[in-house]
């Protein structure tokens, strides 16, 4: 849950301020089964939404919860049990490995996890169309391809909540709905919510999300 959050940096800035909002300076609930949509302009927030909630900054007011305890205070073990076991994040940076494979770049994750085969990761590859670059170095391949790649590493972790800061920014209307078609299947065995931001290029989902506006 959010409750009156607000990033720093909009502090005093009276036009921030005065903008309606869904996201920040309320009470935010995300559940569990639901998906949301947070579509708004680039330096509105998107990246500092997806950050707060996993932890990788706090340069934040009001409070931030996750099954009631205000995650702030968290210590690092409490974060890495909290990032193997209920967030998964896809990061807008994509944090790949340039000099591994893209295969490698997705097992050197699942061997944290040890939560799905490596049959079952060919299968996305396949899935995704990128199963002819399963070889190739990371950074030999297209950002499109990339953002496809870390979208499966992203799958090889259970979790409560799938966060993805805009997926699909560099992918095709078909790859946009295969990427979708995936994210909900797993949500969806797992009971898990998605939180998905986008800056134009939504991520098409099967199923109905709730828009948010920053």
């Amino acid at each position: 849950m959010l409750d009156n959050v607000m990033p720093s940096v909009f502090v005093g800035d009276e036009d921030e301020c005065a903008r309606p909002s869904q996201v920040w300076r309320t009470r935010l609930e995300l559940e569990r089964g639901q998906y949301y949509c947070v579509n708004a302009s680039s330096g509105a927030g998107k990246t500092s939404f997806c950050s707060f909630i996993y932890g990788v900054r706090t340069d934040y007011q009001g409070r931030i919860t996750f099954d009631g305890a205000d995650i702030r205070p968290f210590r690092p073990s409490e974060w890495s049990r909290l990032r193997c076991s209920n967030l998964a994040y896809l990061p807008q940076e994509l944090d790949l490995f340039d000099e591994l494979s893209a295969l490698d770049n997705v097992l050197l994750k699942n061997r944290l996890t040890d939560f799905r085969s490596e049959a079952d990761i060919r299968c996305m590859f396949g899935m995704l169309g990128i199963d002819n670059r399963i070889s190739a170095p990371a950074g030999r391949m297209s950002v499109g391809q990339k953002q496809r790649v870390a979208f499966i590493r992203a799958l090889c972790q259970p979790f409560d909540f799938l966060i993805l800061d805009e997926p699909v920014s560099h992918l095709d209307a078909y790859n946009n709905g295969l990427v979708g078609q995936l994210a909900v299947e797993a949500a969806r065995e797992l009971g898990a919510g998605i939180i998905f931001t986008s800056v134009g290029n939504v991520l098409e989902l099967p199923s109905p999300y709730i828009p948010l506006t920053l």
